[in-house]
């Protein structure tokens, strides 16, 4: 199998898996650079998701689960029985999960991993071919998961838009970091609204943010949108209420890190600013994520864990990686994400559709998610 889960599939790939191999498409040398990287095991795994080798909240619980994949497939035998292969693999997910804190989405695949962990230990007395199967398996369809539920997002959002937007006219969306094939297992989110839109012929055009301070906008989202062919425009992140100020924005789309119960969302850092002109200039402003982003456990965006980046991430070029640009000696405050309020959301675009706010002008997520259960 190979990423995007369909043979053929000409969008960007940012993970490339068979049984026994993985290998991560290393997304801070690109647009320049096209290197992948063999993933072995998870510690091979865990540096990767936590120097951005691999990033997006879909595409980090994929990568991550399949790191652990590889280094069992890769076991020669396992000394010990069923529980204590199931402890290792659950230390093992532990350790993946502490590579990123922010994105609900990774370890929303360690607990459905460890319930498939559980099963499996139950039912086998000792380590075989069948544990270690079962886990493979529960992984392997999470990827083909994540696909389909891409696609069934960018339909969603493309629809709703189209009805709710369009007075006859193309749109113009705004998008803010990346959030397309190399964010996720395949196709995207906000992207994948963006390049379903495009593909029905109402998109007009799609304008998006560098995304200081590691440039996922103008390195990864410009370099999507130019391969798909598809009309767009970089701006730089400061312009983009002058851009809304001058008409030039018809609704605002990104994506999700973690969505908490009452609909406040975590995103990359700038996403806070964005829904805030939007809001000054009366501009539709949504989120588009899968349903693993939602954590109902969460009843607020106050609770969510905002990580820290390193310091050289602003203080270098390339997001860390290139020349000194700032003083020596000056202080660093370098948020990787903010929150936007649920009040600054018009609406959350999921692959089982879009969640709406209800006569009190809340969202009712729980009550979405419980209806929704199983259709897709």
């Amino acid at each position: 199998m190979g990423i995007n889960g369909v043979e053929g599939d000409k969008t960007l790939q940012s993970i490339c898996y068979k049984r026994g191999s993985l290998r991560l498409l290393d997304q801070r040398k690109l647009p320049l650079e096209t290197t992948y990287l063999d993933i072995k095991d998870t510690k091979d795994g865990w540096e990767a998701i936590k120097e951005m080798v691999v990033r997006g909240a879909p595409a980090i619980a994929i990568a991550a689960a399949l790191s652990l994949v590889v280094e069992v497939s890769n076991l020669a035998s396992f000394n010990g029985t069923s529980d204590d292969a199931a402890t290792f693999l659950r230390k093992k997910l532990d350790y993946l999960v502490s590579s990123r804190p922010t994105a609900v989405n990774l370890s929303d695949a360690a607990v459905k991993l460890n319930e498939v962990i559980d099963k499996a230990a139950a039912e086998a007395k000792e380590v075989n071919s069948v544990f270690q199967e079962a886990y493979i398996e529960a992984t392997e369809a999470m990827l083909e998961y994540d696909v389909m539920s891409n696609k069934a997002i960018g339909s969603y959002g493309a629809n709703f838009l189209q009805k709710h937007l369009t007075d006859n006219q193309k749109i113009t969306i705004l998008t803010h970091c990346n959030t397309g094939s190399l964010a996720t297992a395949g196709y995207g989110t906000a992207l994948g609204v963006i390049r379903a839109l495009h593909a029905q012929g109402v998109l007009e055009r799609a304008y998006c943010t560098e995304t200081r301070p590691f440039n996922q906008g103008s390195r990864l989202t410009a370099f999507e949108l130019v391969h798909e062919n598809i009309p767009a425009t970089l701006i730089a992140d400061s312009a983009a209420a002058a851009l809304m100020n001058a008409g030039q924005v018809k609704a605002v789309v990104v994506g999700a890190d973690r969505v908490t119960a009452n609909g406040d969302t975590a995103n990359k850092i700038g996403t806070y600013s964005l829904a805030v002109s939007a809001n000054r200039h009366g501009i539709p402003f949504y989120v588009a994520a899968p349903l693993t982003s939602i954590d109902l456990f969460l009843s607020t965006g106050q609770q969510i864990e905002i990580e820290e980046r390193s310091p050289k991430e602003l203080l270098h070029t390339r997001g860390g990686l290139g020349e000194q640009v700032a003083a020596s000696g000056i202080s660093v405050w370098n948020p990787a994400f903010d929150v936007t309020p649920a009040n600054l959301i018009s609406g959350i675009i999921t692959e089982k559709g879009v969640i709406t706010k209800n006569g009190a002008d809340t969202f009712d997520i729980a009550e979405f998610v419980r209806k929704t259960s199983g259709d897709l």
